[in-house]
């Protein structure tokens, strides 16, 4: 397993790129920038190619509905170049309260919009050709009847350091996790329990492979969490930093029945609980949301405790497929942290 790290889409974006340049030494392979509704990821990414030598760039994720597919394939382009041939590009399609309410895109196909996203920008990629796509969602050039009708099949001006940009998809719901597996490069899954991925996402996953082009390789999983290392109760109390986020997730990002990781959190089993969750979050009892999360939930999603126990939730991520460790290092040495939880991946 490689060893990666989310960076958070809050705070302050250049003390994370400090940090993410110490982490490199001790041998972070890979830092994904989210993007939510602050600072957008590109000028972070490029921040940090123009900061790092070796690490991996990966966007986790670029909202499928903010920009056109053709943009997206020049800001992973433009990246790669500037990287030296570092950069990932992560997709997702972010959920309605962000994309209707802060962009003003209506939020219809995702699915679609994905597949005709990820085949447009390898093409673009390529460049094989001028591009053209008639798509379900996407249709290059604009066809008779819409637009001037002046648009003209082009290609992208300069050449890509790659034409195989590395392509993850952000996915929770069985037919994007199958479609992710048939066709991304690999999976961005949230709030991971490795223990219950089978169970959860195994049918999909194995559905998706079936129709896998096999020039495509294994799929690739970006799984993980808080990263804490020792003995005792202040250890294991880190563990509470993540209550609000996956409070959040489970209650906040979404209405009732339109709220992915609520669906997820029953499918794991917490049915009751992701019920309670998302009442009192979206009644506005954020800190009794928080403490309703079930603390196996907490407990399996993060490597967090004496350093044998999370030795054997690395192997536990290891064992659910997952080929790139994203950590979040918490309470010690991140430094130290990383370089040890590395000898073990490796």
């Amino acid at each position: 397993m490689r060893i990666s790290m989310p960076l958070q889409y809050s705070g302050e974006p250049k003390a994370a790129v400090e940090q993410v340049v110490e982490l490199e030494k001790a041998g972070l392979d890979t830092v994904w920038v989210a993007e939510a509704y602050g600072f957008d990821a590109p000028t972070l990414m490029g921040y940090i190619a123009a900061r790092t030598e070796t690490v991996n760039i990966g966007s986790a994720i670029l909202p499928l509905y903010s920009r056109t597919p053709t943009l997206i394939a020049m800001t992973a382009a433009g990246l790669d170049d500037l990287s030296g041939g570092r950069a990932i590009l992560g997709l997702g399609a972010s959920g309605p309260q962000v994309i209707e309410g802060f962009h003003g895109v209506p939020y219809a196909k995702p699915l679609a919009r994905t597949r005709d996203t990820i085949e447009i920008c390898r093409k673009v990629w390529r460049r094989e050709e001028r591009l053209t796509h008639d798509g379900p969602v996407f249709r290059l050039p604009l066809p008779e009847g819409e637009g001037t009708g002046l648009g003209k099949p082009l290609k992208i001006i300069n050449h890509p350091v790659r034409s195989e940009i590395p392509v993850f998809v952000a996915s929770l719901g069985v037919k994007n996790v199958e479609m992710t597996a048939e066709i991304a490069d690999g999976w961005l899954p949230h709030l991971f329990i490795p223990e219950k991925a089978q169970a959860v996402w195994g049918g999909a996953l194995a559905a998706g492979k079936e129709k896998r082009d096999a020039s495509l390789g294994g799929l690739e999983i970006a799984a993980g969490g808080l990263l804490a290392i020792g003995e005792g109760e202040e250890t294991k109390k880190l563990l509470d930093f993540v209550r609000p986020m996956i409070a959040l997730y489970v209650g906040g990002m979404g209405a009732k029945g339109k709220n992915f990781y609520n669906t997820v959190a029953r499918r794991y089993g917490y049915e009751e609980a992701a019920e309670k969750i998302q009442d009192l979050y979206l009644a506005g009892r954020k800190d009794e949301a928080a403490a309703a999360v079930p603390d196996e939930f907490v407990e399996l999603t993060n490597m967090v405790g004496p350093e044998s126990y999370v030795r054997e939730r690395v192997e536990a991520f290891r064992a659910a497929g997952v080929t790139s460790l994203n950590v979040i290092p918490v309470g010690g040495d991140p430094v130290a942290l990383v370089e040890k939880v590395k000898g073990w991946a490796s």
